[in-house]
């Protein structure tokens, strides 16, 4: 793009800027428009065009570029986990414990590679999904031959050739190409739905027009004289004259506007364990130089063993399997369920969240109304003002040579047969336009000889002042139409009236003594899946809160049409004056938000971050943006618009927005979290279990409990074993509940366990003592190595099984991946020892007896294990029981 396209052109800016610039100052005319931009309604020259296009550049969205994989890469590295380790494999290479640098290093290239290449996948889904906005526009250009007053012709132009001050035509079906400033416009309606979530068309027309209100709206977006880019063109025509292209558009401008996202709930729990790691990596080393400085004044001799203390306390295979389990969800989801993840956190987050924020437009409904009654003017059901809605709307668009229906009109051809709107012979019809805001088809009733019907159809308003009625029965049918549309649906009033044949034309003066036939009801039809859906969360504990620019009670009447439960509506000039706090509390017991701007989402969004939710939220347009990027994990369907596929985290590529598609990859996100949770809980608190028993072994006796080259390998071993947990199933009471990791609850869970797990290896001292005797030699010391060496890989193995299934789930299934891992682990315990890899780290024989003393202790051990697990489960799962109880989801 040119360098000069970068700034926006004053005269552009003022032509777009200046409606709304001074508040309620009614905005420019059309001619002071052109005028503004050096145009006129003949359009410009084909030289004119070629200068501004080199002076404003293309008409194209900012590029948006793939993240290279180096890039990718380095984000890995400044994963905290993999920080920690990375300080480990230095301090072990400083050591010369090349090994174990080697090891470390080896992890963290997994880790990286396995999350860059996830990412990379998410990347090219997302290349194939972009699509352009529009592909080419009519356009009026005048040759140069011409000079300034020839004839303009009509042409097709790529749009990104438009450029300001180009004059271009709309019509049904046209996707709005740029910024633009209607000169002329005949029922003229818009879908602004991508821009500013409103679900049904928006009346567009030129404000100096005769007839026309002044133009005042609210916001951009509100005002009838703009069409802006992203938009569409639902039903009638205008001309328009172009005030901003590229990256000056309001559509652009949101590719452009930065994105503060916050630490998402992965990144928050990441940070919080890391901590935890960080400060007992710090404290070890000291602890361990320190005690074996209190016997035999040991201290630098033992700077080693501290260090291979401090590696076996931490989980060296964390970020591998973090990394195999986010990227097996991710693929899963993608392979199976058409779902892409871009950020492999996001599938975390996906299952530690606990409150869905969505759009309605898009999301819970489609952008089409259905018939829900018709009514005459008692309230009670009338099929035959149906009927007569429907002729208008078949008839006005036959006779009007309209190319297709509005989407009301399609409404009600839908709900009645073909042989009813048949019936009459055609006559005349007047077409819907804002100014009059009705529809009239003039219809010959077979065997009415001589008489003609006007069917006259439209908004309430415009209806009811054209019927004979006294002042008290408007005033009642108003009353009617308003309780109504406070249920949340729309109305067309329907009214007809007999005339003479013999008439030679008909006008809107003949719109007037209309005798009222009642209202036709429409509400917004719901997704097919979405009622499934919701029901599907809400029975996993996901709470679904609805945000949305529609009026209150259309947002209410989607709800009820699909079950969902509404226990409190507050609106956009309700949440005003709440503060922040005043607004979390206000949000706990509120279903729908109505009426709110892109703000408004993000202050709600935010608002439940800040009371302790994982907030997700799930929008197809440019006006979700700004709550796309406050929630912890952002959703949108495939056909949402580029900028808002760029910005999510999670894209459901189905083309029918199967919204169970959000149910799949809640579980997908808990199957990975209670994975990983699963994974922290039994290597943390096994490896703090060992840690607390070797400190105390170094007070206690005169030689090292175990030497650094066995700490390692048994860490390497163990390690190896942990592997599993990527490729395992949580119990399926992970699945029931939002899996959030917890830092202080991961903090709590290790310490206990681990204390137990101390208890069982300093309980090995005393059959160590039993089965060793003239302590003091060298084959003491190994004997004690070598039976410590193993009784530390079978309690770890017991512990993978029972805190990683449970005592359920050992009950209700075979060996996981995690349990056949068990097994070989304590195979390896039994058999290193002797075998020929034993002598060379120290190891050697153990007494029989010691076999059997030491299966006495593990069956304690597992005995007291099992107890503590299921209590731990018990006052895990009271709190679900209780909240169940008490209503919520």
């Amino acid at each position: 793009m040119p360098e000069q396209a970068s700034a926006a052109h004053p005269d552009t800016a003022a032509a777009r800027t200046a409606p709304t610039a001074h508040g309620g100052a009614a905005p420019p005319t059309a001619l002071q428009v052109l005028r503004a931009l050096d145009s006129g309604p003949r359009g410009l020259t084909e030289r004119e065009a070629e200068e501004r296009l080199a002076r404003y550049g293309d008409n194209t969205l900012p590029a948006q570029s793939v993240t290279p994989w180096p890039r990718h890469l380095a984000r890995g590295l400044r994963d905290p986990f993999t920080a920690v380790l990375l300080v480990l494999g230095l301090v072990s290479a400083l050591m010369a414990s090349w090994a174990t640098a080697a090891v470390i290093t080896f992890l963290v290239a997994v880790s990286c590679v396995l999350r860059a290449s996830g990412e990379l996948r998410a990347d090219r889904s997302m290349v194939r999904l972009r699509e352009l906005v529009a592909t080419t526009a009519s356009v009026l250009r005048r040759t140069d031959d011409d000079g300034a007053h020839g004839p303009p012709a009509p042409r097709e132009v790529p749009v990104d050739q438009l450029v300001p001050g180009d004059v271009i035509s709309l019509g049904p079906g046209d996707l709005v190409p740029a910024d633009v400033r209607l000169l002329r416009a005949s029922g003229l309606r818009v879908h602004q739905a991508a821009l500013t979530g409103e679900s049904r068309p928006v009346e567009k027309y030129a404000v100096d027009a005769p007839g026309n209100r002044d133009g005042r709206g609210q916001g951009v977006f509100g005002q009838p004289h703009l069409c802006f880019q992203g938009s569409s063109v639902a039903s009638g025509s205008g001309t328009a004259v172009v005030v901003a292209t590229g990256a000056r558009t309001e559509f652009a401008r949101a590719h452009t506007r930065p994105a503060r996202r916050d630490a998402s709930a992965f990144d928050r729990s990441v940070h919080g364990v890391s901590w935890i790691l960080v400060r007992f990596t710090l404290l070890t080393p000291p602890l361990a130089l320190m005690a074996n400085a209190a016997v035999d004044g040991r201290g630098l001799e033992t700077l080693p063993f501290a260090v291979a203390v401090a590696v076996a306390l931490t989980p060296e295979m964390l970020p591998v399997v973090v990394t195999t389990c986010l990227a097996r969800g991710a693929a899963l989801l993608a392979r199976a369920h058409q779902v892409i993840v871009k950020r492999l956190p996001a599938v975390h987050d996906l299952g530690a969240m606990d409150v869905l924020c969505l759009d309605k437009t898009g999301t819970l409904t489609q952008d089409r109304p259905v018939v829900h009654r018709a009514l005459d003017a008692d309230g009670e059901d009338a099929p035959e003002v149906l009927r007569w809605a429907a002729v208008n709307a078949w008839w006005t668009l036959q006779l009007a040579d309209l190319p297709q229906p509005d989407v009301l009109d399609e409404a009600l051809l839908d709900a009645v047969d073909e042989a009813d709107l048949t019936a009459h012979d055609p006559v005349a019809a007047l077409p819907f336009d804002p100014g009059r805001r009705l529809a009239t088809a003039v219809v010959r009733t077979p065997g009415r000889l001589g008489t003609h019907t006007l069917v006259v159809k439209g908004a309430v308003e415009a209806v009811l002042e054209r019927c004979a009625l006294g002042d008290e029965e408007r005033v009642r049918l108003h009353a009617l139409a308003d309780r109504q549309a406070a249920s949340g649906l729309r109305l067309l009033a329907v009214a007809t009236a007999e005339r003479h044949a013999g008439r030679r034309g008909y006008t809107p003066a003949d719109e007037r003594g209309l005798s009222f036939q009642g209202f036709v009801t429409l509400r917004d039809e719901v997704t097919d899946t979405a009622a499934d859906a919701l029901r599907d969360l809400a029975g996993r504990g996901v709470s679904v809160k609805v945000l949305t620019g529609d009026h209150p009670g259309t947002a209410v009447r989607a709800c009820h049409d699909l079950g969902l439960g509404v226990d409190g509506v507050l609106t956009a000039a309700d949440l005003a004056p709440l503060t922040d706090a005043e607004l979390a509390a206000a949000a706990r017991r509120t279903t729908v938000f109505a009426r709110c701007s892109p703000e408004d989402k993000a202050r709600v969004v935010a608002a439940l971050r800040a009371d302790g939710h994982t907030t997700g939220f799930l929008g197809d347009g440019v006006n979700d943006l700004p709550a796309l990027h406050a929630a912890d994990v952002g959703i949108c369907p495939r056909d949402a618009v580029p900028v808002v596929r760029d910005g999510a985290a999670v894209v459901l590529a189905d083309r029918d927005k199967d919204l169970t598609a959000i149910g799949h990859a809640v579980t997908a996100g808990r199957h990975a979290s209670g994975t990983i949770t699963a994974y922290l809980r039994v290597t943390l608190s096994s490896n703090l279990g060992n840690v607390i028993a070797m400190l105390a072994a170094g007070v206690l006796l005169p030689f090292l409990p175990m030497l650094p080259a066995q700490v390692l390998a048994q860490n390497l071993c163990f390690d190896a074993a942990q592997l599993a947990f990527a490729y395992d199933r949580p119990h399926p009471a992970a699945l029931r509940r939002p899996a959030a990791l917890s830092p202080s609850g991961l903090l709590r869970f290790i310490t206990g366990f681990g204390a137990l797990n101390a208890l069982a290896d300093l309980a090995t001292f005393g059959l160590l003592a039993l089965a060793v005797h003239g302590p003091g030699s060298g084959d003491d010391e190994a004997v004690f190595h070598s039976g410590w060496f193993t009784e530390n890989l079978l309690t770890q193995a017991l512990v993978m099984v029972l805190l990683h299934t449970g005592r359920r789930g050992a009950e209700a299934r075979g060996l996981s991946p995690v349990g056949w891992a068990a097994v070989a682990l304590a195979a390896v315990g039994v058999l290193l020892p002797l075998s020929p890899l034993g002598p060379p780290l120290g190891l050697t024989a153990l007494p029989v007896a010691y076999y059997a003393q030491l299966a006495g202790v593990l069956t304690l051990y597992a005995v007291v294990l099992a107890v503590a697990v299921r209590r731990h489960e018990r006052r895990r799962t009271a709190p679900v029981r209780d909240a169940g109880s008490s209503g919520q989801p």
